[in-house]
């Protein structure tokens, strides 16, 4: 797999219109695209069309990628997105499937792994606070970004981003019944 900076590279070529650069960008992010999708969604098929998702929204958005933060971090913001959106996708499509019989709240741990219960917890969790702290919370528990990579990424104060991540896990934890 190609290095940072040429995966840097890269994604400058194929945001100024080098589609060679785009196909090669493509097959070089996907396999950490899909690990990334797959930390938020317990279902290989399901993480692997939130991987499809992404780098189709990659392919179609690459020309919106500034070089304001690495392409590593808006990469990890596009994948939260889309696997976020994904999620709710999937959900909405389990709700018209199941004909009007209510999909549980919680995970039936008779069917699911505590790991895959414990992500489908934290995703309905997200839906729960706004959108902006979620995205801080998946980018920084889910995802592992700094904080300063965050905010460049965001484009806000370094304690914005504190203050977000701050209420964001407390609104989170209250969703989870933690606190």
């Amino acid at each position: 797999m190609p290095d940072a900076d040429d995966i840097d590279a890269l994604a400058r070529s194929a945001a100024r219109g080098d589609s060679a650069a785009l196909n090669a960008l493509l097959v070089a992010v996907r396999p950490e695209v899909l690990r990334l999708c797959a930390r938020f969604l317990p279902n290989r098929e399901d993480a692997e069309e939130a991987c499809q998702d992404t780098l189709l929204a990659l392919a179609n958005g690459i020309t919106r990628f500034e070089g304001r933060s690495s392409f590593r971090t808006w990469l990890h913001r596009l994948t939260a997105n889309r696997a976020r959106s994904t999620y709710r996708t999937l959900r909405r499509r389990c709700r018209l499937e199941a004909g009007g019989v209510p999909v549980p709240d919680q995970a039936d741990p008779q069917l699911t792994s505590v790991v895959a219960g414990t992500r489908l917890d934290l995703l309905d969790a997200f839906e729960s606070v706004h959108p902006d702290l979620a995205e801080v919370v998946a980018l920084r528990d889910v995802l592992g970004l700094s904080y300063p990579e965050i905010a460049v990424l965001l484009d806000v104060p370094l304690g914005t981003v504190k203050s977000r991540l701050h209420l964001a896990r407390r609104q989170v934890r209250q969703r989870l019944g933690a606190e």
